[in-house]
């Protein structure tokens, strides 16, 4: 295991295995979760799953050529996982930031997924 500079909120991002993990907290769970897919309780574990929230907008000008004028909006969640024949999108949070928080309500509202939060 290989400790990388920390970040703003003091947390210090760990390389394992070629993975990166942001923080001790998210490879510590990650390492549970991957028990708990070794014993069947879970199962088609992944990370970093990107969700989009709000895909790229365009803008035709004067001269009929299709522009980007914002990038698509997203949400990558630290895991998602199968539980008892449900999806679970679940993200290991030290701090909630606004932007999360915005990001979470919009995860709800748009797609109807809410996420699980650990810590």
């Amino acid at each position: 295991m290989r400790w990388t500079p920390g970040a703003k909120y003091h947390n210090k991002k760990i390389v394992e295995s070629g993975e990166t993990f942001d923080s001790q907290g998210e490879y510590t769970r990650w390492c549970e979760l991957k028990l708990l897919q070794r014993v069947g309780r879970i199962t088609n574990l992944r990370r970093q799953v990107r969700f989009e929230l709000l895909p790229n907008q365009y803008k035709t000008d004067e001269k009929g050529r299709r522009r980007l004028v914002e990038r698509s909006l997203g949400y990558v969640a630290d895991f998602v996982y199968e539980e008892g024949g449900k999806t679970v999108v679940e993200d290991y949070k030290g701090m909630q930031t606004d932007a999360f928080r915005i990001k979470k309500k919009l995860m709800l509202y748009i797609l109807g997924i809410e996420i699980r939060l650990t810590k």
